[in-house]
This record gives structure tokens, sequence and C-alpha cells, in this order.
């Protein structure tokens, strides 16, 4: 069961974050994204940037002080390039989705994550794409080197709410997960992601270490579809990630109806 993070968060995790937390999560930044560029200069595969980038992804998520269940494993054999996509609910999704994947990808990411220290170097330096969702012409920039990346046989990552949830709900879905499948004739894959608000929601800095689950979806043929499917398939992995998701949702609200019940007795 998800733990529900607390509002005000108790002073220990606040504190833990502080003094513990926060200083090993840039020690381990700091180092592995070193080795990472070191490692750049003659690993042109991106095999080894890749097992890195898994050892520190393991790391955050283990210094975060949570456990986390990935199911859906086995489908992952039936087609690895594919587009991936998974809602967006924390700064620790990315950690998650690196410990979960076994095999090499490209990540969309935001274009300001490039300017961070370590982590935008090794993004730069591994091939992952920015995004500029601001620029519409960026936009279209990044999703033809997406397609082309397909086309290689490497495998991509999206976020197609375009930013992280402000309450835990997933938001409204743009199109460039469901425009790249289809331009390539690719599966589409969803994902879901729980617990992982409760750790890190967004414009927080402590962490709430509780149980932390990924889950896989069926894939989504994309084969004989046209790119006048778009809005049709972007529904489609919406829907998908909703069902992933209801158990925690259910939780979600039955906290908040708890909540309220409460209100109402103390009222």
């Amino acid at each position: 069961m998800v733990r529900r993070r607390p509002n005000p968060l108790p002073w220990i995790y606040r504190w833990r974050t502080n003094l513990i937390q926060t200083p090993l999560f840039g020690l381990i930044t700091a180092v592995y994204g070193s080795l990472s560029l070191l490692v750049s200069l003659v690993d042109k595969s991106g095999n080894v940037q890749h097992h890195i980038a898994r050892a520190w992804a393991r790391g955050c998520v283990w210094f975060s002080g949570s456990k986390l269940t990935v199911s859906g494993t086995e489908k992952l054999q039936k087609q690895q390039v594919a587009v991936y996509a998974s809602n967006h609910t924390s700064y620790m999704d990315i950690p998650v989705i690196f410990s979960a994947l076994p095999f090499q990808f490209r990540i969309f990411a935001k274009k300001a994550l490039w300017s961070t220290p370590f982590i935008g170097w090794y993004l730069n330096r591994s091939g992952q794409m920015p995004i500029d969702t601001v620029n519409p012409r960026a936009t279209l920039s990044s999703l033809g080197a997406g397609a082309k990346a397909l086309r290689s046989g490497m495998p991509l990552f999206v976020f197609p709410e375009g930013g992280r949830t402000s309450d835990g709900e997933l938001r409204p879905f743009l199109s460039g997960a469901a425009y790249l499948a289809i331009r390539t004739q690719v599966p589409l894959v969803p994902i879901a992601l729980g617990g992982v608000y409760d750790l890190l929601p967004i414009h927080t800095h402590h962490f709430y270490p509780g149980e932390l689950t990924l889950k896989i979806g069926e894939p989504i043929e994309t084969t004989g579809m046209i790119l006048r499917q778009t809005d049709e398939l972007t529904a489609r992995l919406r829907a998908a990630i909703e069902s992933l998701r209801e158990p925690q949702c259910e939780e979600r609200s039955s906290a908040v109806e708890a909540v309220d019940m409460g209100d109402r007795f103390v009222g």
C-alpha cells in the first residue's frame, strides 16, 4: 500500500533530507556524472554509460529510503524498440525509470535540465534529447531526431504530460509520443509510476520514503495507423496509463475522503 505524504512533513524527514540524503545525492551525481563523462570519450555504443546511469539511478532510489517494485517486465521482451510513455510525477521519476528498464534507451527531457551541472553534461554526452515545448520549431526538430533514433533501433522514453503533476493526478497529454510511434510504426508502451509523487512532489525538496511502483502495460500496436490517428492513439495511451494507476487512485481518493470526514467531525 502506498504511504500518503503528510502535510506538513514531520521534522525528522526534513532534517534527514537536509543533513544526509541531499549531500549523498550530490556526491553520487558528481561521481557517476564525472565517470560517465570520462567513459563517453571511448564508449561510442553508449552501453557502458547506460550501466553507469543505472548504477546512479539505483543509488538515488536507495538513498531516498524507498523500495521499488517493477511489474510487467515480461512485456518488454515482446518489442524493445518502441516508444515508452509514463505519467510524470516527480524529479525522482528519471532515477526510477533508469533503475527499471534493463536496456539502453534515449529520453526526451526538458531543455532546462541541460544547464544542470553533471546531469546536463551526462544528458548531452549520452545522446539524450532536449525538447523545448515553448518553441514549436525546436519541438518539431526534436521529434525528427526522435524518429531517426527509433528507425536506427534505439528505444525512446517520453513523458507525454510535458511536465510534472501538481496533485498526483494525470494531466492532459501532448501528442508527441503517439506521433513518434505512428510515424515510425513502432509499438507505444504505457507505463505507470506510483508512490513517486509522495516521495518528492513538485515544489518540494524533502523526501518522504515509501513503496514505489512501476507498472508496464500491454504494448499498443501502431502498424497501419496514420498520422491523422495521433489524437486517437494519445487518448488510448492516457486511458491505458490511467487503468494501470487505478489502485493507487482509489487509495488517494479514500485518503482525501477520510480527511474530509475528519474535518466534518472536527468542524
